[in-house]
């Protein structure tokens, strides 16, 4: 049945509203907040719907392909696509943006939703003056910015304008975009340098919704990393603290909270839009 499983918050006030008869592609869908995404939207989109997964594990994407499959949703026709992909390598985007021309021949697709999701701390033991090495920087920037500007565009090439679709595209921001951690320059520089990425974007095309989303603080493994290698002893401990004292959120209820915006619809189209702003 349509809309099955759906999260109580999503359905409360918003009965009736789903995605359509969509295209979905999810980076860094394997695991953590994009796998999390990947099972609460398949709740809201219409039969004969395409979702396109994204990661650089296969063995847990074929898992994720599985579960979904196994969902009303992937019993009434949800059709699945998992593309392995390191998208710090071009050629790898490539393959990302052949496989999603391929579902532009389905009929009836109203709706393109892609959400950038795909992204990695870095290195976040050190210090800004410790960074030396351009190879080093340029590869972090490879993954974490110019795969989603050049894999946003091949997405939009590949499903132009026209009357009937509307495309939406997502940005899974963070506070570190809008705000410096000490130890975290990698992360933070690649987090603004999205958000500005797709704020052009919405200038550039005021037909297309685009969001920057930040999720607030996951309990997921980055988090593990946050406060087991973080460089500034501060940051370290306030991460410390925010897990002992059960202030981290669950990728539930983060999820639940993004996809009430999308469907709302209400937001101004390239806004930074945090978990807790809602």
């Amino acid at each position: 049945m349509q809309g099955e499983g759906l999260p109580d918050v999503v359905a409360d006030g918003l009965e009736g509203r789903n995605f359509g008869k969509a295209v979905c592609v999810i980076t860094g869908a394997s695991k953590g907040f994009g796998r999390c995404l990947a099972k609460e939207i398949a709740c809201l989109v219409n039969p004969g719907s395409v979702f396109v997964l994204v990661a650089r594990s296969g063995e847990k994407l074929r898992e994720l392909e599985e579960e979904l499959a196994a969902t009303p949703a992937g019993k009434a026709g949800l059709i699945t696509r998992c593309v392995v992909a390191d998208l710090g390598a071009k050629e790898d985007v490539e393959k990302v943006v052949s496989e999603i021309r391929a579902t532009a021949s389905y009929s009836d697709i109203n709706q393109l939703l892609l959400i950038n999701n795909a992204a990695c701390l870095g290195d976040i033991s050190r210090f800004a003056r410790t960074f030396t090495d351009m190879d080093e920087i340029n590869t972090y920037l490879s993954l974490n910015v110019s795969s989603a500007l050049c894999l946003t565009a091949g997405v939009l090439q590949a499903f132009p304008r026209r009357p009937d679709l509307r495309r939406c595209v997502v940005n899974v921001s963070s506070l570190c975009a809008v705000q410096p951690f000490p130890s975290w320059v990698l992360y933070c520089t690649g987090k603004a340098a999205r958000d500005m990425t797709f704020n052009v974007l919405a200038k550039e095309e005021p037909d297309i919704r685009v969001l920057n989303y930040a999720p607030g603080p996951l309990d997921t493994d980055m988090q593990v990393a946050a406060r087991t290698i973080s460089g500034d002893a501060g940051l370290k401990e306030t991460c410390v603290k925010m897990h002992d004292q059960g202030q981290l959120l669950t990728c539930e209820e983060s999820c639940t909270k993004m996809l009430n915006v999308l469907l709302k619809d209400e937001y101004p189209s390239g806004a930074h839009v945090d978990f807790y702003d809602i």
